[in-house]
């Protein structure tokens, strides 16, 4: 029994500092930019909840991963289709497939030329307790308040991470990479997130116990730590450091861009 008490309190201090997230923000009036014939239609469902879910958003989307207190999931999608005219656009629409089965979350549709094509979002809520692989290939990730294996990659767009745990692995090609682990004391394995033309941006609390290891090729340093060797003249590409008694790893890395360190 005083183990078992153990364990609970220890799981209810680790997702104690994890967001309920409620607030739905999806919606067809986002990045409406362009004058051409666009359709857009926003649909959502509650599903069983699973261990692991795999989300895809196909070739022009983002998805967004929220954790709540909620025993099932809840996904949101937003569908989007541009043409020459509204009836085109609308039905260009019609042909795009969102499947959400057991596990899994997969965007689909036709092949377009010219001035058609369409594009499909996600906001899905899940139990923060849940491992994740999303990808995405011109669109950003955004993740926050969930605890478990972490995996998440795309070609164009940002990465933002907020109040995560557990092992976290994430890149982008073109985009920035924005980690906030404001929640208090990092959780869990070690964090590995990168880009190619984009800067890094991490924001820890100055109570943090972790090693940091971050890297540029093309871009300056800036931080709110002190850094080992680091002089006003001599900025390294590389460097690592320990915040409090250190811990597990986070590792940051860009090439084309700058690195920020904050302490919150």
């Amino acid at each position: 029994m005083k183990l078992a008490l153990l364990l609970t309190v220890t799981a209810l201090t680790a997702f104690s500092q994890l967001r309920d997230n409620r607030d739905k923000q999806l919606t067809c009036d986002e990045n409406r930019s362009s004058s051409r014939p666009r359709f857009c239609k926003v649909s959502e469902q509650t599903v069983p909840s699973q261990a692991r879910w795999s989300i895809d958003a196909g070739n022009n989307g983002g998805v967004t991963v929220r954790g709540w207190s909620g025993r099932e999931t809840l996904v949101r999608t937003k569908v989007e289709a541009w043409s020459d005219s509204d009836s085109a656009a609308s039905l260009l629409a019609g042909q795009v497939h969102v499947d959400v089965t057991p596990g899994q979350v997969r965007a689909s549709g036709p092949q377009t030329q010219g001035k058609s094509g369409w594009g499909v979002s996600f906001e899905v809520f899940v139990p923060h307790a849940t491992d994740l692989n999303l990808q995405a290939r011109n669109g950003g990730i955004h993740l926050s308040d969930v605890r478990g294996r972490l995996e998440f990659r795309t070609t164009n767009g940002g990465i933002h991470v907020d109040r995560v745990a557990g092992q976290v692995n994430g890149s982008t090609t073109n985009g920035g990479v924005h980690v906030n682990l404001s929640g208090g004391r990092w959780e869990g394995g070690p964090v590995r997130l990168s880009t190619t033309n984009g800067g890094v941006h991490l924001a820890l609390p100055a109570d943090t116990n972790a090693q940091v290891r971050a890297s540029t090729t093309n871009g300056g340093v800036n931080s709110d730590f002190p850094l080992p060797n680091f002089e006003r003249n001599h900025r390294p590409s590389q460097f690592e450091f320990n915040i409090g008694n250190g811990g597990p790893l986070i590792d940051i890395s860009t090439t084309n861009g700058g690195v920020h360190i904050k302490r919150l």
